[in-house]
């Protein structure tokens, strides 16, 4: 049995989620039992077949996904929606914060010796760069790299991420500079 109602409140949480939602979570928020929200999702499900769209539990829940048949025009729309490529700016404020994640705003200003304030805002907005809690003794909001960057980096963790030491200039030459500059 269709329940409009339902269905438009299902319908209006799946199209908000990054994640698949659990039966179990739909239920408790929207104050329904489980066997009704299964019911719902069931009709809703076989109520897209020949959209662009389709809904599917994965991994313990339900979510939209574009159709299958669609992939081509999908692609083709997000990467051309992606040719905008990242500034030096914000690629050296990346590396900062994939390198020394938590990291506050400030801390990568200090790091880089540039306000990153808009490069960061173009992080975040990328999905690149997320929040990441608070520092203790400023109260500071940290910083972090997201999954859709170890994704668009093709890395399986920050542990897969190059070493800096050979990047680095040679800090014993950089010392016998400096000395030879003071004297």
């Amino acid at each position: 049995m269709s329940n409009p109602e339902l269905e438009r409140s299902i319908e209006a949480i799946l199209m908000v989620v990054d994640e698949p939602v659990t039966e179990l979570t739909l239920a408790s928020v929207l104050e329904r039992t489980v066997d009704e929200v299964v019911e719902a999702l069931e009709h809703l499900t076989g109520s897209y077949e020949g959209r662009g769209f389709s809904l599917k539990a994965i991994n313990g829940g339900w979510r939209f996904y574009s159709h299958p048949e669609c992939s081509a025009v999908v692609e083709k729309f997000v990467l051309d929606g992606q040719q905008n490529r990242l500034t030096q700016a914000a690629l050296e404020t990346l590396a900062v914060i994939a390198y020394r994640q938590p990291v506050s705003r400030a801390r990568v200003s200090a790091i880089r010796g540039v306000n990153v304030e808009a490069v960061m805002k173009t992080l975040v907005t990328r999905g690149l760069v997320e929040e990441a809690g608070l520092e203790p003794e400023t109260g500071a909001i940290l910083y972090k790299t997201t999954s859709y960057f170890l994704e668009r980096l093709g890395l399986n963790s920050l542990g897969d991420l190059p070493a800096l030491a050979p990047y680095l200039p040679d800090l014993d030459r950089l010392d016998e500079i400096l000395e030879s500059l003071t004297d």
